[in-house]
């Protein structure tokens, strides 16, 4: 358990008694900050108290290592957290480092901004209160004895150190899923596994952890629309290192310029105003979709090239002329060939001669695009098979 024990000890103490009648030990780890000082002593005695910002920096940074101690020694099979908003973000500092699928539930009266910007970051079960933390009393009683019983339940169970099949990372989106699907099931009919992130800014930054942390054996990148918000400014950004992982690995990777026509913004009334006169299209109610231009594909391919330029496995960028998502293709509401080409000529000029980029005289859901793509990755992870980035 971690909890801020100064503000919310009585609801600790409940927690830990509802866990505890299902057949769970708990261990508390206490992040919160009274009777907490970081010091600085530049002038001999002259000790200052840290500031806040500052000392929930080091509980946290402290916090995280006992958890992660714990994990090693096998001692803990699941965290839960109880928190206000400092508290909820020191939470997601200290399970940062957690592997996925170890069960981390947070039980907060946060803000949901806060909440949102956590779940942007790791696998954390959130569970809103919707009141105050103040005490045990009828509300937060079922609150803390459904999460207690949920947690209670949870055990982590460690991957297999060595994967029977190796495991492929795709990016989909709804506008590519058809290709997602594809690649899927060509995948399978070759005993190769697919694990899909939607490629809304924190899917792709989930995947760019994992594959980091050697989860995958290869990265058939089919939609890289993520780059269109980091370029253009939308709301699924997956940050700056997006695109890299795979290289660091020197595991294979293909890269498809899927959706990349799109930026993405919330509600209408939230697009900013220095995009007024641009072309959207309303995917949902909660969803304003912005075509991107000739000048931002262009920058958004030389984005691409810029960050694949580090690849030293097999790499191969992969161009549908006939349109990059659902939207853009013949007649469809996105089709603008001159901008889709500037992805890709920006592409051509950037990337070193040792990776390849190949167009196929299709669209990105046609079947041909995905028996491509996929047969490429197919190819490398084939014992015996090409390691030629320009099958």
């Amino acid at each position: 358990m971690v909890a801020t024990l100064d503000t919310k000890g009585h609801e600790t103490a409940y927690l830990a008694r509802v866990i505890e009648q299902w057949g769970r030990e708990t261990l508390t780890i206490d992040v919160g900050t009274s009777n907490r000082r970081g010091r600085s002593e530049p002038d001999g005695n002259d000790a200052r108290v840290a500031a806040p910002a500052e000392l929930l920096r080091q509980i946290a940074a402290s916090a995280r290592e006992e958890v992660k101690e714990l994990l090693r020694s096998g001692a803990i099979d699941a965290v839960v957290g109880i928190a206000g908003g400092k508290g909820s973000a020191v939470f997601g500092e200290v399970v940062s480092d957690l592997p996925y699928g170890f069960p981390k539930l947070l039980v907060s009266s946060a803000r949901p901004a806060l909440l949102a910007e956590l779940a942007l970051h790791n696998d954390i079960i959130l569970y809103p209160t919707l009141v105050d933390l103040f005490g045990i009393n009828a509300f937060t009683e079922r609150v803390l004895c459904n999460a207690g019983r949920a947690i209670a339940a949870m055990r982590y169970v460690p991957a297999r150190e060595r994967r029977e099949r190796k495991t492929v990372a795709i990016t989909a989106f709804g506008v590519t899923t058809p290709a997602a699907n594809r690649c899927v099931d060509r995948l399978a009919e070759a005993g190769i596994d697919a694990i899909v992130f939607p490629a809304n800014g924190a899917g792709g930054r989930k995947m760019e952890q994992l594959v980091s942390a050697g989860e995958f054996d290869a990265v058939l990148d089919l939609t890289t629309t993520e780059l269109a918000d980091e370029i253009v400014g939308g709301t699924a950004s997956a940050g700056p290192d997006r695109l890299k992982a795979a290289s660091h690995r020197l595991i294979p990777q293909l890269i498809a310029p899927g959706a990349v026509d799109m930026v993405n913004f919330g509600p209408a009334s939230s697009v900013p105003a220095e995009f007024t006169g641009r072309q959207f299209y309303s995917h949902t109610p909660f969803t304003t979709l912005m075509r991107t231009t000739v000048s931002e594909n262009e920058r958004i391919g030389r984005l691409t090239a810029e960050r694949l330029s580090q690849a030293k496995a097999p790499a191969l960028v992969l161009w549908p002329a006939k349109g990059v998502s659902d939207y853009d293709r013949d007649g469809g509401i996105f089709r603008n060939p001159e901008a889709d080409r500037a992805w890709f000529d920006a592409v051509r000029r950037h990337l070193p001669r040792s990776i390849s980029a190949r167009e196929l005289d299709c669209h990105i859901n046609d079947p041909e695009f995905a028996e491509a793509a996929a047969s490429w990755i197919v190819e490398q992870l084939t014992p015996g098979g090409s390691s030629r980035a320009d099958v």
